[in-house]
């Protein structure tokens, strides 16, 4: 599935399909901008969200080139279908120019596709333009206490 965008910010997304050393590459070079403290992930764990049923690996190409990614996984509860909204990361040098909002876009087209009653996302508060982003989508603030137990 790809969604073409380039009238309005140059990037192209679409949804990849295989695992090749492009991809390694992009995330290897991407993964570093969104977070100090995670690796890149391997050929393994690639192939493993690719192929996943429960993920959409989602990447914006500009000119041919991947400048940026979005993780989509699914998970089924007894009160449905959900969709959470993870890993986003835009090169450095090409943000400001709507890739952000293409990925997100196709995201939710997504899970609209596969029947999510919802999708959710979290944003640090440091990250105010991608949080202006998120609003701007249609993205409401949940009052909500987030909990994490580190395993």
């Amino acid at each position: 599935m790809q969604h073409d965008d380039s009238a309005s910010s140059g990037a192209t997304i679409e949804i990849a399909s295989d695992v090749d050393d492009e991809l390694i590459a992009a995330f290897a070079h991407l993964i570093p901008q969104l977070s100090s403290s995670s690796p890149p992930p391997s050929r393994e764990l690639l192939t493993d969200l690719v192929e996943g049923a429960d993920t959409a690996v989602f990447v914006a190409r500009v000119d041919g080139a991947i400048v940026g990614s979005l993780t989509l996984a699914f998970y089924r509860i007894p009160t449905g279908m959900k969709a959470w909204i993870e890993d986003v990361v835009v090169d450095d040098a090409a943000r400001g120019h709507g890739v952000g909002r293409k990925l997100n876009e196709a995201a939710l087209d997504e899970a609209r596709r596969r029947g999510a009653k919802n999708v959710s996302l979290t944003s640090r508060p440091s990250r105010e333009a991608a949080n202006r982003l998120y609003q701007r989508i249609g993205f409401a603030p949940r009052e909500t206490n987030l909990y994490r137990y580190d395993l």
